[in-house]
């Protein structure tokens, strides 16, 4: 932690906060909602040990970044405009990028566009985007919701009222959100609820802190963060998603481009709910390049945190293997 250097840059229109540490080759590591730069505190030390510089930066929209109020601020052109905007900043021609969730997914954007400042991917928990060619997930979000509690149709469906729903509750929230993400809980059960419940409501009761994966301390990070914030702008990630996917329709069955690591767990929500039947069987047809696939056991989509020295040293190792690859 004395070795993390904070700063705030104006990068494409954004004052945007991020996090380094180390010297060597470039890492970028990219969180998801609702997460920030501290997610991954554990990966930073343990890469920058192994002779990177590492970069953890707040999404546009949560933690010390700036959070435009408008949906349209959120789309393909400006998030992935974020990781080219935060390179240049740097000073950097290449990185290797690291992300789950909305990270993930802007990084999967940047791919199709500026390949030849990709390194590789190292991809945790979001094996692809999850993108049906026929249906808008907003519109799937609709119908879900007209037949149990859903998450994203609650977010969207009345903007005004799960932001101020949450930014009154920010500690609750967030400590019950991260249980049921975990691999302690299955997340899904939250769908058990009838539509108009609210995500405070549908989500379990979380056990008292400290966690295996979690203090008081740590989740005191997050609660500082999205107090001071609000989730206005987390939840234009998910008001924006029609957007994205409208732009993504051209790449469908293009392959990515850039070599590409995956990490998940066998208690991954994302895994078992939003990306169809046998998500990994479909690696080989979306990946050009595919280097390896790996599974950690017991743990959820707070994976980073969940089994954190086991995910940084399969990261310094995929890292290993992107120098040996590159000569």
């Amino acid at each position: 932690m004395a070795e993390w250097r904070h700063h705030w840059a104006d990068i494409n229109g954004l004052t945007m906060h991020y996090v380094e540490q180390g010297q060597g080759p470039l890492v970028v590591l990219a969180h998801g909602f609702p997460h920030s730069w501290f997610s991954w505190r554990h990966q930073i030390a343990a890469i920058a040990a192994a002779g990177y510089r590492v970069v953890a930066f707040d999404l546009r929209g949560m933690g010390q970044t700036s959070a435009p109020v408008e949906e349209e601020a959120y789309d393909v052109q400006h998030t992935m405009g974020d990781l080219v905007g935060l390179l240049d900043h740097l000073g950097e021609e290449r990185a290797v990028f690291a992300g789950l969730d909305f990270g993930l997914f802007a990084i999967y954007d940047m791919a199709y566009h500026w390949p030849q400042r990709m390194r590789a991917i190292i991809g945790l928990g979001n094996p692809a985007w999850p993108h049906d060619p026929d249906c808008s997930p907003l519109t799937a979000a609709r119908d879900l919701g007209q037949r149990h509690f859903y998450h994203i149709d609650y977010f969207t469906r009345q903007p005004g009222v799960a932001e101020a729903a949450l930014d009154a509750e920010p500690r609750a929230f967030l400590k019950r959100v991260f249980y049921a993400l975990s691999g302690d809980y299955h997340y899904v059960d939250v769908w058990k609820h009838p539509p108009g419940t609210s995500y405070l409501d549908a989500l379990p009761e979380a056990p008292p802190l400290p966690w295996p994966w979690l203090s008081d301390l740590e989740l005191e990070f997050f609660v500082s963060d999205y107090a001071r914030s609000g989730f206005l702008g987390g939840l234009n990630w998910y008001r924006a998603m029609d957007l994205r996917w409208a732009y993504r329709r051209q790449f469908e069955n293009i392959p990515n481009p850039v070599p590409f690591y995956f990490l998940t767990s066998e208690n991954d929500t994302d895994m078992e709910a939003f990306h169809g039947d046998d998500p990994l069987a479909k690696l080989p047809s979306q990946y050009a390049d595919l280097r390896r696939v790996e599974i950690l056991p017991k743990a959820g989509h707070m994976l980073q945190m969940e089994r954190a020295a086991e995910v940084s040293a399969r990261m310094v190792e995929f890292l290993a293997d992107i120098g040996r690859s590159e000569g």
